[in-house]
Formats: structure tokens, C-alpha cells, sequence
């Protein structure tokens, strides 16, 4: 049976498009490039592989501390997020999602790297495999995952996205007076 759930969605533009986020009462759960209409089939066929049904809610004041926060990362004033989240998936999965929080702001790792560092050296292809179904983009940053030989890899918002938000974190910080 579905666990019922409520969830509001927002919108915001980012310097890498349109986002879309969503938000259980527990913390951010998801966020989405592209508008709600584009990522609605998505969504919902997310929910329902997480055995979830949701109820969405279009509360874009609800949003407003998760994009506050996002929106200072695109200025170049915040490298990590403080507000809570949720994480819906395999415990393989979330233990690979918090390794990635773990990868230093303005760093990049290999697949090999995140797999040693979650402490299972022999599952490169896993890793890469959760870190594809990563359902907080930036947030939990696995645009700072690349391939062993340096090249950019696989990004669920396009290389394009990747790219941009590795050289957002190459610049530096603004202090805010």
C-alpha cells in the first residue's frame, strides 16, 4: 500500500534554467530542471517506484528557504546548504548520495574516488548508477563527480549544466556585507 504524503512544489530560474523543487514536510526531496508541466510524468513515476502517493501542492512560499539558499549558490555566496532534506531510495543509494555531500566545493572526484570513499571500492558501476538517480541536483552535488580520466561524464541535466556549475565553483566566493 502507498504511504499518502503531501507535497508542495515551486519553481525558480537558476543560471542553468528553470528548477523545479519539492518539498515534504521532512525537508527538500527533489529537485527537477525544467518547469512542473515538463517533469510531471517524471515526478510521478517517482513517486511511485518510491512507493509514494503525493498529493503536490503548488506553495512556492513553502519553497522560498530552499531557494533562497540555491540562489545564493548561483551568486557565488554559499558552498554548502544548511536547510533539511529527504532522501528517498535504496540504502546504497543514500549512503552514495551522502558520500557526494561529502566531495569538497569547487572539487571534483572519480566514480573510483566516491566508491572508496563510501567504502565499496569494487562498485564504480553502482556508484554511477545512484549518482544518476540523485534526486537533489546541486544540492547534493553530483556534478562534481567526472570520469577517471578527468573528461566530463554523464550529468542528468546535460553536460551543458555540468559544466556551468563547475565553473561557478571555480570562481571566487562574494562576501556579503
Amino acid at each position: 500500500m502507498a504511504t499518502i504524503i503531501s507535497v508542495q512544489y515551486g519553481e525558480m530560474d537558476s543560471a542553468i534554467g528553470l528548477l523545479t523543487l519539492l518539498r515534504t514536510e521532512e525537508g527538500l526531496c527533489r529537485i527537477d530542471f525544467g518547469s512542473i508541466e515538463e517533469n510531471l510524468p517524471i515526478i510521478n513515476a517517482w513517486l511511485k517506484k518510491q512507493g509514494l502517493k503525493a498529493e503536490l501542492l503548488f506553495d512556492q512560499d513553502a519553497l522560498h528557504p530552499y531557494i533562497e539558499q540555491i540562489e545564493e549558490y548561483f551568486l557565488h555566496r554559499r558552498q554548502h546548504f544548511d536547510f533539511p532534506i529527504t532522501l528517498f531510495g535504496t540504502p546504497f543509494q543514500r549512503k552514495v548520495w551522502e558520500g557526494l555531500r561529502n566531495i569538497p566545493y569547487g572539487e571534483t572526484y572519480s566514480y573510483k574516488d566516491v566508491a572508496i570513499m563510501i567504502g565499496s571500492p569494487k562498485s564504480v558501476r553502482a556508484v554511477g548508477s545512484a549518482n544518476n538517480k540523485n534526486p537533489l541536483p546541486i544540492v547534493i552535488p553530483c556534478h562534481r563527480v567526472i570520469g577517471s580520466n578527468g573528461e566530463l561524464v554523464g550529468y542528468g541535466g546535460g553536460l551543458e549544466k555540468k559544466e556551468v556549475l563547475l565553473n561557478l565553483e571555480k570562481q571566487p566566493r562574494q562576501v556579503c556585507s
